[in-house]
């Protein structure tokens, strides 16, 4: 199955001509999911086609505006369109009063259920799980509490060897145990081990979302080996004292953590819109770490 990543917006502060603000959805094992929601957000789901009446999980990073300031624009539209089915909002302490104040405010009316994950500072956890899928959260550096998250897909069933499993003779009816990996014994006592009649499952994939941040390599425990990486990298070096004040990275810093991570592709983002163009970040990271990409907003990642 498709597990796809959606640059929604890639800018950093306010959203540009050519870039919106932090946003981008993922569609993993059919399930859909929005990470960050900044200003316009629904209006970028509309440009890029991405069906916002489907998302199941929202996952907001932290509580400054240009990551949350679409979010009350997009559920009132989901609601004025008829949805019905519950969501769940995952996002820092504060998330539920400041979405619940807007409608409260503006006369608003919830007409599905939302749920809401408030999750204490410096939370490392998971915060969604089902067959398919699990999310996890972990701190990263910022002014305020600030949240990343990683994707990670769980293993699938073994394949079935048929030439293996029909030279043992034993019934059909041992398939489903033998491809969920157990062993089984037929009714004559004959043991049948799953990995003699079976192939193991595709590799599992995953990906983690990183922005905002100061360059923070406690996080590479929780990012460990990920097939895709986002990390925001606002500056280019020359201003990494401005990241510094400011609790962001560079694109170095980014590669550097990509690198430590043992990563294998890395999508810097939240560019400062000081920079017209972006290709001196790609040229600072890619001296570090040689799989970069400067995503343009609307521009859709393989994991």
């Amino acid at each position: 199955m498709s597990f796809t990543v959606t640059i929604l917006g890639s800018g950093a502060a306010v959203p540009t001509l050519s870039r919106g603000t932090t946003s981008q959805f993922v569609n993993c094992q059919q399930r859909s999911i929005l990470i960050d929601c900044g200003e316009g957000t629904q209006i970028q789901m509309r440009k890029f086609k991405v069906k916002f009446q489907g998302l199941q999980v929202i996952l907001i990073s932290h509580l400054h505006g240009d990551h949350i300031f679409g979010l009350a624009g997009l559920i009132s539209t989901m609601q004025l369109l008829g949805r019905k089915e519950a969501i769940t909002i995952v996002g820092p302490i504060g998330i539920k009063e400041f979405l619940l104040n807007q409608f409260k405010i503006s006369g608003y009316y919830n007409g599905f259920p939302i749920e809401f994950h408030e999750l204490a500072p410096n939370t490392e956890a998971m915060v969604y799980e089902d067959k398919c899928i699990e999310i996890k959260t972990f701190p990263l550096s910022h002014r305020i509490p600030t949240q990343g998250y990683r994707i990670n897909e769980k293993p699938g069933k073994r394949g079935l060897d048929k030439e293996a499993f029909d030279e043992t003779g034993i019934s059909t009816s041992y398939i489903q145990k033998l491809i969920s990996g157990e062993d089984v014994i037929d009714n004559e006592g004959t043991i049948v081990k799953s990995e003699d009649v079976t192939f193991p499952p595709k590799p599992t994939k995953s990906y983690a979302f990183c922005s905002d941040t100061a360059y923070h390599p406690p996080i590479i425990n929780a990012i460990k080996g990920v097939n895709l990486l986002y990390h925001e990298a606002t500056f280019l070096d020359k201003e990494s004292e401005r990241a510094s004040e400011t609790f962001h990275s560079t694109a170095k810093q980014a590669a550097t953590i990509a690198l430590k991570s043992e990563a294998k592709r890395l999508i810097l983002g939240h560019f400062s819109a000081r920079y017209k163009t972006m290709e001196l970040h790609k040229e600072e990271a890619e001296a570090i770490f040689e799989k970069v990409f400067i995503p343009e907003d609307g521009e859709v990642f393989n994991v």
